[in-house]
C-alpha cells in the first residue's frame, strides 16, 4: 500500500486538489489498488443529498474480514494483529497473530451461525475491552450479521433501548469487567435490560472475572465451550458494497439515541486510507488507540482501519491511572508503541499529576501522537507535545464524528505544520463549508460559521436505523444540499480549521457526546422535580462538565438538598449511565424563558461558566427577574 502515503505538504495539496476535482476517480483508484473484491463495482458513486441517499462502489461484492484478515495470511500469518494489554499490569499481554485471529473469528462466526444468526440479523455486543470484543465484531462481519456494540458503561435502561430499537436477536456479554481496582457485574445489567427485550433469544457469556453469576436456563450459555467445539473454517458471506456493516448509537439533542448505520465498502476504504495517512503507519509499527470499541473511534481505529492495513493494533483493558498515573507510558515503553491516539480528557487528567510519571519511562519509540473526541485545549496540547512527544512527535488533533465514520480534518504528521487547537486541513476527498447566518457559504479565510460538508465521502453514515426521516431532519435540513455536522468552526488566515464546539444541545463531556434532553427527561422522573435544564460549563479535566438547574414541585420544600442531589444523579446513572452525572445542581424557583416558553440556555450557560459580565438582553424574557435569583444562588 505504498502509494497510500502522503509524504510532503506539496504532495498533500496535489492529492487534495485531485480528490476535489475528480472525486470519483480518486476514490476508485484507492479502492482498486488496495483491497480485495469478489466483484468490481458498476458505479463508483451516486448521490442525492435532498433525499438524502448516497451509494459508494455500487454493485461491488466483498467481505470486509477478507480484507482485514484473510489477505494478510499469505505473508503475515505470524504477525501480531491484536496486542491485548490487560487491566492488571502483572497479567501477561496477549499477542494474537493474524492466523490466530482468523481461527478465533471463524470459530465465533460458526457459533453465531449455529445460534441461527445470518446475514442482516442484528447482534448486540456488550463487552469490556477484552479480545472477545474485537473477535465478536469481526465474526458478525464474517457472516453478514450487523453488529451493534454498546459501551459497557451504559446502564440497563440505555442497553435495552438500543437492543429494542434494532431488534437484536442475541446479546454477547461477559460475567463482568475489570476497571482499575473495580469489578463491574455486567451480566446482571444485561439480565435487567432483557426484562424489557422480547426480541433476544440467546445470551452468550464470556468469562473474565470468574464469579458466580445467574445463568437463565434456555437463554444463557457460556461462550468458551461453544467456541472449543466450533470449526476454524468459515466461508465469508459475500456482501454487497452497500449492505449494512454495523449500527452504532449516538446521543441526539432530543429523544432516543440515533442508530447510525454504516455500510461495508465505503467504510472499509475510508477508514483504511485515513488510518494509513493520519498515523503515517509503516509495516511493523505498533499502533495504540486507547479508546473503547464501544465508540466509533474503537470501531474505525482499533479494529477496521488498522487491520485493513495489516497493522498491529493494541487493545487496552485498563484505565490511565491504575495502578498509577504512569500506566499509559509504561505500556508505551513495554510494547515500543509508535503511534499513540487518546482523548484530551485523559491528557488533562494526567497533566494534573507530577511529570515524573511520564519521565521515568522511555518514550523514544513514539513517532506520532493523536488526539480524539473533542478539540484539545492549548494547555493540554503543549503538555502532551512537550512531555510525551518531547517536541519530536507530531501531534494530530483529529476532528470527526460517529456519523462520519472516519477522520475528516486533521494534520498529517511530518506533512502539515501544526498549530495548537487547530484540526488544520481537510483530508483528501473532504470538502468542508462554513455556513453563515443567512444560509450562505462563507468564502475566503478569517471566517466563522457552522461546519458543513458539501460532497459525500465513502464512510459517511447512510441513515438512522429504522428512521430515515430523522436522518434527513438532523443532518440535511438545516442547509440545502450539504451535510450539517452540528459543530461550529472558524477558518484562519491560512485556511486551517478550528472546531469551536457544538451548536445544538449536545455537550461533549470527557469526549462523550451527551444530549441534554434524555438527561432532563431522566431528572424529571424524580417525584420532587417539576422541571430541569442542563448546560455545560468549562471543566479543567473533562473539557465540559454538566450543570443542572432544577425546579422542585414544592417551592422552598423542606428537603435535604444534598440527598436530593444524590437521588437525581442516581436516576441519571440508572437511565443513561454514570458518564452523564451532573457535577453541579442548583435548585431554583424558575428558569429564564422566552414568551414562547423556550428556555434561554445561553444565559444558563454563562451563569454556570461564571461569565456573568454580559448576559445580553434579558428584557424580552417572560420572567427576567429569575435571572437575578439564579445569579445570586449559583453553586
Amino acid at each position: 500500500m505504498s502509494n497510500y502515503h502522503i509524504k510532503h505538504l506539496e504532495e498533500y495539496y496535489k492529492v487534495y486538489r485531485k480528490s476535489i476535482r475528480e472525486p470519483e476517480l480518486f476514490w476508485e483508484e484507492i479502492a482498486e489498488e488496495h483491497f480485495v473484491w469478489r466483484k468490481r463495482w458498476d458505479k463508483v458513486l451516486s448521490w442525492d443529498f435532498s433525499k438524502p441517499e448516497v451509494k459508494w462502489y455500487e454493485g461491488a461484492k466483498l467481505n470486509i474480514t477478507e480484507n482485514c484478515i484473510d489477505r494478510h495470511l499469505r505473508i503475515n500469518a505470524d504477525k501480531t494483529a491484536i496486542l491485548f494489554e490487560p487491566n492488571d499490569p502483572d497479567e501477561p499481554a496477549q499477542h494474537i497473530t493474524y492466523q490466530q485471529l482468523s481461527e478465533k473469528v471463524n470459530r465465533f462466526a460458526n457459533v453465531l451461525k449455529k445460534k441461527g444468526i445470518g446475514k442482516g440479523d442484528r447482534v448486540c455486543i456488550y463487552l469490556p475491552m477484552i479480545p472477545e470484543l474485537a473477535v465478536s465484531v469481526l465474526a458478525c462481519a464474517r457472516i453478514g450479521a450487523i453488529h451493534s456494540v454498546v459501551f459497557a458503561g451504559f446502564s440497563s435502561t440505555a442497553l435495552s433501548t438500543r437492543i429494542n430499537d434494532s431488534d437484536c436477536k442475541i446479546v454477547i456479554t461477559s460475567d463482568g469487567s475489570l476497571r482499575g481496582t473495580k469489578t463491574i457485574d455486567l451480566k446482571s445489567i444485561v439480565d435487567e435490560a432483557l426484562e424489557k427485550c422480547a426480541c433476544v433469544s440467546t445470551v452468550l457469556v464470556a468469562k473474565r472475572i470468574d464469579t458466580d453469576i445467574h445463568m437463565k436456563e434456555g437463554r444463557d450459555e457460556w461462550l468458551q465451550p461453544l467456541l472449543d467445539k466450533a470449526s476454524v473454517e468459515c466461508e465469508p458471506e459475500i456482501m454487497d458494497a452497500e449492505d449494512p456493516l454495523f449500527i452504532l448509537y449516538t446521543s441526539g439533542s432530543t429523544g432516543t439515541p440515533k442508530g447510525m448505520v454504516h455500510t461495508t465498502a465505503g467504510y472499509m476504504v475510508y477508514t483504511a486510507y485515513t488510518f494509513k495517512n493520519v498515523f503515517q503507519y509503516r509495516d511493523n509499527d505498533i499502533y495504540w488507540c486507547t479508546a473503547d470499541i464501544g465508540w466509533i473511534t474503537g470501531h474505525s481505529y482499533i479494529i477496521y482501519g488498522p487491520l485493513a492495513n495489516g497493522a498491529t493494533t493494541v487493545m487496552f483493558e485498563g484505565v490511565p491511572n491504575y495502578p498509577d498515573c504512569g500506566r499509559f507510558w509504561e505500556v508505551v515503553e513495554k510494547h515500543k508503541v509508535n503511534q499513540f491516539y487518546t482523548a484530551p480528557t485523559a491528557i488533562r487528567a494526567l497533566a494534573k499529576e507530577t511529570v515524573e510519571f511520564v519521565n521515568k519511562y522511555d518514550l523514544s519509540s513514539l513517532k506520532v501522537l493523536g488526539s480524539v473526541g473533542e478539540p484539545i485545549n492549548e494547555e493540554a496540547w503543549h503538555w502532551y507535545n512537550d512531555n510525551v512527544g518531547k517536541k519530536k512527535s507530531p501531534l494530530v488533533d483529529t476532528w470527526w464524528q460517529t456519523e462520519t465514520g472516519g477522520i475528516m480534518i486533521s494534520p498529517i504528521p511530518y506533512v502539515t505544520p501544526t498549530i495548537p487547537t487547530y484540526a488544520s486541513l481537510p483530508l483528501p476527498g473532504i470538502q468542508p463549508a462554513l455556513m453563515g447566518e443567512n444560509n450562505e457559504e462563507l468564502q475566503g479565510n478569517q471566517v466563522e460559521g457552522k461546519l458543513c460538508i458539501k460532497y459525500p465521502w465513502p464512510s459517511m453514515a447512510r441513515t438512522v436505523w429504522g428512521n430515515h426521516e430523522r436522518y434527513k431532519e438532523t443532518y440535511f435540513s438545516a442547509y440545502d444540499n450539504v451535510y450539517f455536522t452540528g459543530d461550529g468552526a472558524l477558518r484562519n488566515a491560512v485556511g486551517y480549521y478550528r472546531i469551536t464546539g457544538r451548536v445544538d444541545d449536545v455537550i461533549i463531556v470527557s469526549g462523550h457526546n451527551l444530549g441534554t434532553a434524555p438527561i432532563e427527561d431522566a431528572i424529571n422522573e424524580h417525584p420532587a422535580v417539576a422541571e430541569s435544564a442542563i448546560v455545560g460549563f468549562p471543566h479543567d479535566v473533562k473539557g465540559n462538565a454538566l450543570y443542572g438547574y432544577v425546579i422542585l414541585k414544592e417551592v422552598g420544600a423542606d428537603r435535604n438538598h444534598d440527598n436530593l442531589r444524590k437521588e437525581i444523579n442516581q436516576i441519571i446513572t440508572e437511565h443513561i449511565g454514570p458518564i452523564a452525572k451532573l457535577d453541579k445542581i442548583q435548585f431554583t424557583n424558575g428558569l429564564p424563558k422566552t414568551r414562547s416558553g423556550k428556555i434561554m440556555r445561553r444565559i444558563l450557560r454563562k451563569i454556570a461558566g461564571n461569565d456573568i459580565s454580559n448576559l445580553g438582553d434579558t428584557s424580552t424574557l417572560l420572567n427576567p427577574e429569575v435571572v437575578q435569583e439564579i445569579k445570586e444562588n449559583v453553586v
